[in-house]
């Protein structure tokens, strides 16, 4: 392992916060940024040749090594590989966006219904991007493909399992292209660069930023970048980030729970090239007899669908849930803790309080979940690997990337 100087990037020093507020802002090319979908990472199994012996370098160095890549071109081949402890989001997602095919207008090619598979499980993909408006993504399994591809002012989505695609031109009003144009859900990190660009706004007092060695990810040399949490009650371990020792791009991402075991997100490239990719690799013509659904068309049926099902206060999304007045915050740092009260401050069911409540639904609801008691009442706590949320009995919601013992001691906290 070489000889890397692993001096900690905190403290008061200007120039140590001046540059890891310039990583967290350019750390991420446009380019790159919109290939990926929603918590993917594109991961690496690495090199077994050993740890390459580089020269020694700060964290700040790195930092600001990372801070100064103006890598626009690149592809590659990757795999997404993501443990949060629930079950495998993809034939769920899949059979949703089957559902939304139907008479609404839907499409099984839709990328906000596809690509939450990728939330969950191993998956293998193909990437490609040239600049802020060329980007491509490819899910391969053994039977099919699905692609999103973008070329400037067009989005495609193809699913070759189905023979459906899906059409959408991002250049319209301001808010259909924040919206529609996009193949993520807005502020969700998609490649290792944005990734690591989230783990960088946290680099402040409550965080340890490291150099912990060097390693070999896609064929490549590159650092390995530490990022742990200074304070206790966090379910994040550590996060790593192998960055590229020629150009300075993160290639590969690993967020490990504080709780032990196999990492949450593991991700990086297998192979990647900084060569210009190839103009074919942006172009897309729907095969002859593909079905393809318009992004007008997709928004029409989906609000017909809103339309009828929609509840007599017409709640809809977090925002409904919270009354509107969006969520209140509990600490800060790794230890930041989201509290939400729905508007009718009721929480989950109680078979005995409820006879509407069959007992086998409300002993499937309790599955999921521990009993929990404190000052705040009662509630139920809800685990995965990483996030955690505690609702209460009156109807409150206590949620964030901490511990159980930490949601019981906010809601004591609040109770106040």
């Amino acid at each position: 392992m070489a000889p890397n100087d692993s001096a900690e990037t905190t403290g008061s020093a200007t120039s140590t916060t001046a540059a890891r507020r310039k990583a967290a802002r350019y750390i991420v090319p446009v380019a790159v940024a919109g290939v990926a979908a929603a918590t993917i990472g594109l991961v690496p199994a690495l090199a077994d040749s050993g740890d390459p012996q580089l020269p020694k370098i700060s964290a700040q160095q790195l930092i600001e090594k990372i801070a100064a890549s103006d890598t626009q071109q690149l592809s590659g081949t990757v795999r997404v590989s993501t443990d949060l402890g629930i079950p495998s989001l993809g034939g769920l997602a899949e059979s949703f966006a089957r559902s939304d095919g139907g008479e609404q207008g839907g499409s099984s090619a839709a990328p906000k219904d596809r690509l939450t598979e990728l939330a969950s499980g191993t998956h293998t993909l193909r990437v490609a991007a040239d600049g802020p408006d060329k980007q491509r993504i490819s899910i391969l399994d053994s039977a099919a493909e699905y692609s999103v591809i973008r070329n400037g002012d067009q989005l495609w989505a193809y699913d070759s399992s189905s023979d459906e695609a899906y059409h959408a031109t991002t250049d319209k009003a301001p808010d259909a292209e924040k919206h529609e144009g996009r193949t993520t859900p807005e502020g969700v990190p998609t490649t290792p660069k944005a990734l690591a660009e989230q783990a960088l706004k946290a680099a402040d007092s409550t965080t340890s930023v490291t150099v912990d060695g060097t390693a070999q990810v896609a064929g490549r040399d590159a650092y390995k970048l530490v990022i742990k949490p200074k304070q206790g009650g966090s379910t994040i371990g550590a996060i790593t980030v192998a960055v590229d020792a020629k150009n300075g791009v993160p290639l590969k991402f690993t967020l490990s729970p504080s709780g032990g075991g196999k990492a949450v997100i593991d991700a990086g490239f297998t192979s990647v090239d900084f060569a210009r990719p190839a103009a074919s690799s942006f172009t897309f013509t729907p095969p002859k007899g593909t079905k393809v659904t318009e992004a007008d068309e997709a928004k029409a049926g989906k609000q017909a669908e809103k339309n009828v099902g929609q509840g007599p206060e017409g709640l809809t999304g977090l925002d409904g849930f919270a009354g509107g007045g969006g969520a209140k915050v509990i600490g800060e740092g790794w230890g930041t803790i989201h509290v939400i009260e729905s508007p009718g401050a009721k929480g989950l069911p109680a078979a005995e309080k409820n006879a509407d409540v069959p007992p086998a639904a409300q002993q499937f609801l309790d599955s999921f979940g521990d009993k929990v008691t404190g000052k705040f009442g009662s509630g139920t706590v809800f685990k995965t690997r990483l996030v955690n949320a505690l609702m209460t009995d009156d109807g409150k919601v206590y949620v964030g990337a901490v511990t159980k013992d930490a949601l019981v001691k906010a809601a004591d906290s609040a109770a106040h």
